[in-house]
């Protein structure tokens, strides 16, 4: 170890055991107690965790039907009774709460004792922004389940780390404080929804003076700026990164192995949203572990039935530090399995087998079939004169592609694309192929590969 790394990690002692403990006592998170507290519950086994979480569902229902008038009035007209929930599986008795009913009945689903709560909002890539509220208890327990995770993988609070990140809530939050904490952190902020080839290139250079430990952001953005790495022939893969921490998006293999070997690094998928919550991430020998103290998940059928482990469907969920502003059998819009087996690791914390997308990464066929984008993304994958595109289902009868090529698309190429998408989609639709110099990320900074305005029936 050379004295630079040494007098790094005790600047990284420093944050994590002084420095960022006063700045959530300050705040008024208890991160730090529930951080310890999950490094201890992660090792219980099934039994133990369901009676942690069984105790706190009761006492989220029992805060709700009191000081929430949403549940008050919601329980009454179903005759419910927090007393007559005795397993988890007994939440299925309530019904499920979606974006629609949180937009008509916002300022009803704020707890009549909440006080500090927060306004956020999702971006709404999928055409529908949604504004709720967070209480600081619910912080903590999201700031506790991240840090937890990131100590996974031996990256702790106070190693450097390169965020890139497109919420113009974090963005257009760089006040003076911020900006103080930041450097304290050692968190450097990039903003994914600028992403010209100048500013990839300095990314790149503040990547590199920045040698950070942790990568954080979206596996779009990320392998964005990794294939732009390989291209330039730049050598990123000896700064010392432990990890590339992705979120928010469906994690795709090559975009996994595009980042990880770019930057030298394990990539760590991650599940969650700033609506959910940090509902799962991945640990080192690859479970994908849900956040089971605080995060109920039930996956549903499309009649709303619960199914058991093993079979795919919606991902709804429960998160139990939400008294403030309570999310109870909230539906995700993403589709998921949960597993049946465990984890190598030792953790009694249930997995996600699979997380397959939102609902809006499928499409809908011209007979009615269902099927992932990647049906679709991998004939575009198999082109090696395609660089980048997007897939975006404008309807049953029409689906668009814009395609980015180095060499320019040929007649038979696009022949090519169109005979592999009518495979799938149908003979009678209509598919336009288009050549476009790049392709735009969305005001989230994301990119989406496909986007279906088709709803399955």
């Amino acid at each position: 170890m050379n004295p630079g790394s040494s007098r790094r990690d005790l600047y990284t002692a420093l944050v994590s055991g002084v420095f960022f403990p006063l700045h959530e006592i300050i705040k008024k998170h208890d991160s730090v107690a529930i951080r310890k507290e999950m490094e201890i519950s992660q090792w219980w086994d099934e039994g133990h965790l369901e009676q942690l979480r069984l105790a706190r569902l009761r006492h989220l229902l029992a805060s709700a039907q009191a000081r929430v008038p949403y549940y008050r009035r919601l329980f009454s007209d179903i005759g419910f009774r927090v007393e007559d929930i005795r397993s988890l599986a007994d939440l299925a008795s309530l019904p499920f709460l979606d974006k629609a009913a949180i937009r008509a009945s916002s300022d009803a689903l704020k707890a009549e004792n909440a006080t500090d709560l927060t306004r956020f909002n999702t971006g709404g890539s999928s055409g529908e922004p949604l504004v709720f509220y967070i209480g600081k208890e619910r912080v903590s327990h999201d700031v506790a389940a991240k840090w937890r995770a990131t100590r996974w993988w031996n990256v702790d609070i106070g190693d450097p780390e390169v965020v890139i990140w497109g919420s113009p809530i974090e963005l257009g939050a760089q006040d003076g404080l911020r900006a103080l904490r930041d450097r304290m952190l050692r968190t450097r902020l990039l903003p994914a929804f600028e992403m010209s080839e100048e500013k990839l290139d300095r990314f790149l250079d503040e990547i590199s003076a920045t040698r950070p430990k942790m990568l954080f952001g979206y596996p779009s953005a990320l392998s964005h700026i990794a294939r732009h790495a390989d291209a330039r022939g730049r050598s990123m893969d000896d700064l010392g990164i432990r990890v590339a921490f992705v979120t928010s998006e469906r994690l795709y293999d090559e975009q996994r192995q595009q980042i990880g070997k770019t930057f030298g690094c394990a990539v760590a998928n991650g599940y969650g949203g700033r609506d959910a919550g940090f509902i799962a991430h991945e640990c080192p020998q690859g479970g994908m572990h849900i956040t089971a103290e605080d995060i109920i998940v039930e996956i549903v059928d499309q009649r709303g039935i619960p199914l058991p482990r093993g079979q795919a469907g919606e991902i709804v969920v429960t998160h139990l530090a939400t008294g403030a502003y309570p999310f109870i059998r909230y539906r995700t819009g993403d589709i998921g399995v949960l597993d049946s087996k465990s984890c190598s690791c030792g953790r009694g914390l249930p997995l996600l087998k699979e997380i397959q997308g939102r609902s809006t990464d499928f499409l809908v066929a011209k007979n009615g079939a269902v099927m992932h984008g990647l049906a679709l993304i991998y004939i575009l994958r198999d082109l090696p004169q395609i660089r980048n595109f997007k897939i975006t289902q404008e309807s049953i009868d029409l689906t668009c592609v814009s395609v980015v090529s180095d060499d320019g698309l040929g007649s038979e190429l696009v022949g090519n694309i169109v005979q592999g998408f009518k495979a799938r989609l149908g003979q009678e639709v209509e598919i336009l192929v288009k050549e476009v110099k790049e392709i735009p990320s969305e005001k989230s900074g994301k990119f989406r590969y496909v986007v279906s305005k088709v709803a399955p029936t």
